[in-house]
């Protein structure tokens, strides 16, 4: 059933109350409520998902099964990719891969990604973001890997790069690479090959995040006209915002007053961002850890500062794909997500103890809905009827972001073949 926003309900009044003079004011108010209830239909179970429309926020959760990726369409048609990831277990410790095993996913997310930016003559990636180095959200070159021209090899971010241009990329090492030591391995050594060709031969830009700001991801087609829109930045390597103007602080101690088993873990380094719309606030950080295990100094919980300066939000994705060191109780209490967001891809994710915290009213109050993007079999075995509260545990997520950001909703599409077609439709909600 279609719903309407209050927007909408508000302006059906004025149309049935409207005098004569009125006529054409209401006309114009008549021709936004069609396209509302237009953009409803088409949103309905079983059709394609209608395209992104300018003023428009949409973030595409991508299931491939081998990781996480997040698309997200600004309301100007400014692109960003958060995260391509390509990693694989040994079965039955992974998901099946999405749609299927026969192309790449850096390949199907490119894909994905060409087909929601259809409305450009010539698509390309404005801004791709890696929040770490691991596998499941950058790629990992195997024995399986495919060469570039460059001579690197073809996994995740380098292997998207090859059917969809990127103009920007930003993650939380360059230019050196060196915290809190010297990156190493292949993967690094394979991704910095990747860096060198691109800029040199595509004219790639490469940026490290800079927590504090919210002039580094932009809006790049038509800022002025969307003012309400903001990417802030939020934390990379222990630097977090303090909430007031661009200033950060450093939450890890200084390197050389630490024992070298001591260092700040991959994960601790995430880079994390929210993004916000008019009223609409959404969170994601990578694999930032924050639950404590015995003897571990405070400071290797990065979540609770982190949360404390982002705030409510509408739509949160749970850091570390919800596994048993992330999402702690002062993250739910300072963000409150009406929406969670879980990136599944094998057997560990969710964890038992996270479900029962996201669900738990004691943390916060109010209702809130859970959606994965891909739950295992063994998930169900272990875990249970916790399962059963998703409201959807397979496919794509997106969230789409009215304009001016007052409502959304959530719609699941089907991820085992490239149709793009709607399988659940969740909202409209309204915004804090």
């Amino acid at each position: 059933m279609i719903k309407f926003s209050s927007v909408y309900k508000e302006s059906l009044m004025k149309i049935k109350q409207a005098t004569m003079p009125e006529i054409p004011r209401m006309l114009a108010i008549a021709s936004l409520l069609f396209l509302s209830v237009e953009l409803g239909r088409a949103q309905q179970i079983g059709q394609v998902l209608p395209p992104w429309s300018p003023g428009t926020l949409d973030i595409h959760h991508i299931n491939t099964g081998r990781g996480d990726s997040a698309l997200l369409i600004f309301p100007d048609g400014t692109s960003l990719l958060v995260d391509a990831g390509d990693h694989s277990f040994p079965p039955p410790r992974e998901s099946i891969p999405k749609p299927n095993a026969s192309r790449t996913p850096g390949e199907w997310i490119a894909r994905y990604v060409r087909h929601m930016l259809a409305q450009d003559t010539n698509p390309a990636l404005d801004y791709a973001l890696l929040t770490h180095f691991h596998g499941d959200h950058m790629g990992e070159p195997g024995p399986a890997s495919g060469t570039a021209r460059g001579g690197y090899k073809l996994s995740g971010i380098t292997d998207f790069a090859e059917h969809l241009p990127i103009r920007m990329l930003i993650d939380r090492g360059w230019p050196d690479y060196d915290y809190p030591t010297p990156v190493q391995g292949n993967n690094i050594e394979n991704y910095r090959l990747f860096l060198d060709w691109q800029m040199k031969e595509s004219g790639l830009q490469v940026e490290r995040l800079q927590p504090g700001r919210n002039d580094q991801i932009v809006l790049r087609r038509d800022p002025q006209r969307h003012l309400g829109f903001e990417v802030r930045n939020i934390a990379t390597n222990g630097e977090i915002w303090t909430g007031v103007g661009t200033n950060t602080r450093h939450h890890f101690p200084r390197i050389q007053d630490l024992q070298s088993d001591d260092y700040p873990t991959e994960n601790m380094c995430s880079l994390a961002i929210r993004v916000s719309y008019g009223k609409f606030d959404y969170f994601t950080g990578g694999d930032l850890p924050g639950v404590l295990q015995g003897g571990e100094p405070i400071w290797n919980d990065v979540e609770t500062p982190v949360a404390q300066v982002v705030g409510p939000v509408e739509v949160a994705v749970l850091n570390h794909h919800g596994v048993w060191d992330a999402v702690n109780t002062v993250f739910l209490q300072a963000l409150r997500p009406r929406v969670m967001v879980i990136s599944v891809w094998t057997h560990p994710q969710p964890s038992w103890p996270v479900l029962d915290r996201i669900f738990s009213t004691h943390i916060y109050s109010g209702p809130r809905d859970v959606f994965a993007t891909n739950i295992l079999p063994s998930n169900r075995i272990v875990i249970g009827e916790r399962l059963n509260r998703l409201k959807s545990s397979q496919g794509h997520i997106v969230v789409r972001v009215e304009a001016g950001g007052e409502n959304f909703r959530v719609i699941i599409l089907d991820d085992d073949k490239e149709s793009f077609h709607v399988k659940a439709v969740w909202g409209p909600y309204q915004t804090r």
